[in-house]
């Protein structure tokens, strides 16, 4: 397999055009000011780059008709006729972009910012989008670490950035918080096939910038959903692939009509048996939008949502079983009457989780701009377990006789419930000339949840009804912030950056849980986030930035329900003090961007490598830590057909006089490794266009072993892997009936590595008289394996 692809690779790394050649160049402008990081492509993607620092780009294509596209946040597409050298000036001011630049301008960055970023565009989303998670298609920006329960991408998926997992990467949706805001996690499960609705992505590394919602304590990922269309269309999407994969999607708009009107929607299913035994996956989808543009007004409303039904994969194996039945799932498993083993069909998660928002962005004149943003998401759903042997008394069941003997145990079937709504407001006003670009905003959110559990079945008849609840409590959530920030021309070389924040946020909560007798909770924080930074260019094609970033958290729901079921002490806030220092460097062909970090936390909440009952990480208070990192991406342009995109990130992060009971006595293990924080993640794309519509990417992966523990035990360590993807896609731009058919193509693992990308560890104690304590603390390991070689293949029918 491997000299196949080396030799095709080779084939058509030797393609030569014969075409006669022209060369199209320009300035890519916005309010007068030249734009930096514009991709500039055909449609056919055969040839593209990126602007320089002053706006400047240059393209050679072939002789004759092309459609070329201007990418920075929207896009803005031209068709030229070449026949000689072309001079296009771009301007992309104007109502298109300020769907980007208002909407989410209060949370994401450009160029001309002290803050790391990547962004992915929808064109690059579309290449591989064939009903995997977006935290996959995230996978090969620097520094990420994604995983999947079902091992191929699809039902619950996870993210880490920097060794910093989902609960603390601040996710927005149109600048509207995303993150859970009891668990602080983000589950991507519950709006499946999103990539579909998305125009593009950007992440911010580090602390980044003020943002709504759960602060950001490794990265946050800001998501700008479709922008409306000028012309009618329509799409049809299927795909299908290894275990039983498929995904459907319908989209549709009615373009802009009356010159102020247009509505879009899309509705998608999605269905996988996963690589996991019975870790089937079924998720139905929708997103509906209505835009009204008037002049500098532009209002959206929408609803989007998903339905999820997924069987349970979160409980891991075993080394022994990784490494001679790597698919097992034990979920549901247990022995029936006649003593055979077998699985409860209905060991599942179903989730329902619908969102609207109102979005309102007011253009007052070339300085001023403003936009509000009005949401409400409510979320319901249950996951159901049967239970042997359970103890009645556990599930609030009172033991009973039956033929003169006491029950006190049974086998049941129980349901644990949320039932939440989530709602708020966004709000910015911002101000921008020749030398200053100043937002101030903030957000008004309120979280409020029941939490509550059912025995739906036992197998001992009773006569109590046997749904009535047996924990039940309820917990809310208000959080409000409010910030100020502003980028100052100093000189035109020379920019500073500052950035205030104040975060308020009140917890209360009262009631049982399935853990403990009672969740009195009564929590409040006020957090002072202060930013600053600054850009020095050097020159049209290199640019310095620094910045340090101060960031606070509150504890999640998890983790005062670990310290209280273990009676331990409450978690506290965690602070982090965030110092970037970048170099950006851009010719056009050659796109450069390095960074060196130092991530600096006091009381951080790190993963002890332990999970739940529910599969959820366990965290805990670890007083000093940190995180020491150099980041180095590019985007490289070898010829008009070919070009790379190398990432790679190496750090260090210790835990500083790490502290753990262990043999029975408090141990002080001195500096160890951050848990799940590989020393050395990099990323590769080699991308290819050796003919016109014809797009061939070969995609890399390697992460370094990592521990799953702070203790730095070798049973705790996952092995370092490293995993090739080949992703291919051919538009027909000329077939009869549609405007286009898009022929995509994904083999995942190509050379079938046996890899692990996540897993947890826990600890107990034995009773060894040998030991001075008369305890010996042994570890055992759970570990989910990731699929062998598998495909996609779609195709999507433009109308």
């Amino acid at each position: 397999m491997k000299n196949i692809l080396f030799s095709f690779l080779l084939l058509f790394s030797g393609y030569a055009m014969v075409a006669q050649q022209y060369q199209i160049s320009g300035t890519v402008t916005r309010e007068g000011k030249p734009l930096s990081g514009v991709s500039v492509y055909t449609t056919t993607k055969k040839s593209g780059t990126l602007t320089d620092a002053s706006g400047e780009y240059k393209l050679t294509l072939e002789e004759g008709k092309h459609t070329v596209q201007f990418v920075y946040g929207n896009r803005k597409s031209f068709e030229i006729d070449l026949k000689s050298d072309q001079v296009l000036d771009v301007d992309l001011s104007g109502l298109e972009e300020a769907l980007s630049e208002v909407f989410l301008q209060s949370v994401r960055v450009d160029a001309d910012s002290p803050i790391t970023y990547s962004n992915l565009t929808n064109e690059e989303i579309g290449e591989r989008n064939l009903g995997q998670d977006i935290p996959v298609l995230m996978n090969y920006l620097p520094s990420v670490v994604t995983t999947t329960d079902a091992g191929n991408g699809i039902g619950y998926t996870g993210i880490r950035v920097r060794g910093s997992d989902a609960t603390r990467t601040n996710v927005t949706i149109n600048g509207v918080p995303y993150n859970d805001a009891e668990s602080q996690g983000t589950f991507w499960v519950n709006l499946g096939d999103f990539a579909s609705s998305t125009e593009n992505i950007q992440l911010q590394r580090g602390v980044g910038t003020s943002t709504n919602g759960a602060g950001a304590f490794g990265a946050s990922i800001n998501i700008l959903t479709n922008r409306y269309n000028e012309e009618a269309s329509a799409e049809i999407a299927n795909s299908y692939g290894s275990y039983n994969t498929h995904k459907h999607t319908a989209k549709f708009s009615t373009g802009l009509f009356n010159n102020h009107w247009e509505f879009s929607g899309r509705a998608s299913l999605i269905k996988s048996d996963g690589y996991i035994d019975r870790a089937e996956s079924e998720l139905k989808s929708y997103f509906l939008q209505g835009s009204y543009i008037d002049g500098g007004t532009l209002v959206k409303a929408l609803m989007f949502g998903g339905k999820e039904r997924t069987y349970q994969a979160w409980y891991g194996i075993d080394a022994a079983t990784l490494e001679n039945d790597r698919t097992y799932n034990p979920a549901g498993e247990y022995t029936d009457e006649d003593g055979n083993v077998t699985y409860y069909d209905n060991q599942t998660d179903n989730y329902q989780q619908d969102h609207y928002q109102l979005l309102w962005n007011q253009t007052f004149n070339k300085n001023w701009s403003s936009n509000l943003a009005l949401h409400y998401t409510y979320g319901r759903g249950y996951y159901e377990e049967y239970e042997e042997d359970a103890s009645l008394i556990d599930f609030g069941l009172p033991n009973f006789i039956a033929d003169g003997a006491q029950i006190t145990s049974s086998d049941l079937v129980n349901t644990s419930w949320l039932d939440n709504h989530f709602y708020g407001t966004t709000f910015s006003l911002n101000y921008k000339n020749s030398t200053v670009d100043a937002i101030v905003g903030g957000g008004w959110n309120r979280y409020d949840g029941d939490h509550f559990g059912e025995v739906i079945y036992t197998r001992f008849a009773r006569n109590n009804d046997p749904y009535e609840p047996f924990y039940k409590n309820n917990a809310v959530k208000t959080d409000f912030n409010i910030y100020g920030k502003a980028t100052v021309s100093i000189t035109a070389k020379f920019a500073v950056y500052g950035d205030l924040q104040l975060r308020t946020i009140n917890y209360e909560g009262d009631g049982p849980t399935q853990q403990v007798a009672n969740f009195p909770i009564d929590a409040n924080f006020d957090f002072f986030n202060p930013k600053g930074g600054f850009t020095y260019q050097f020159n049209e094609k290199s640019q310095l930035y620094g910045s340090v970033a101060v960031a606070h958290r509150e504890p999640s729901r998890s983790d005062y329900e670990d310290a209280f079921q273990n009676e331990e002490v409450a978690p506290t806030e965690e602070q982090l003090v965030d110092y970037e220092l970048g170099w950006r460097f851009n010719s056009g062909k050659t796109q450069v961007n390095t960074n060196l970090y130092f991530m600096n936390y006091k009381d951080q909440l790190v993963l002890t490598g332990e999970i739940d009952e529910e599969g959820a990480a366990i965290r805990k208070n670890s007083g000093e830590s940190y995180r020491l990192g150099l980041e180095v991406d590019a985007t490289i342009w070898v010829n008009d057909w070919l070009s790379l995109r190398p990432n790679i990130a190496i750090s260090r992060n210790r835990n500083k006089d790490f502290i753990a009971v262990f043999d029975g006595i408090r141990q002080n293990f001195g500096d160890t490794e951050i848990s799940f924080s590989p020393n050395v993640v990099a990323g590769n794309m080699i991308r290819l266009s050796p003919i016109k519509n014809l797009q061939l990417n070969l995609l890399s992966k390697y992460v370094g072993e990592q521990y799953m523990s702070n203790l730095e035990l070798e049973t705790s360590k996952l092995d370092s892997y490293f995993v090739n993807d080949f992703n291919i896609q051919y538009v027909w731009d000329t077939p009869p009936l549609f405007k286009e058919v898009v022929f995509t193509g994904l083999v995942n693992n190509i050379f079938g590595e046996k890899y692990v990308s996540n897993g947890y560890f826990y600890t107990y104690d034995i009773e060894n008289p040998e030991m001075p304590n008369g305890v010996e603390t042994l570890g055992g390991a759970g570990y989910y394996p990731q699929a062998t070689t598998n495909f996609l293949a779609g195709v999507t029918l433009r109308f």
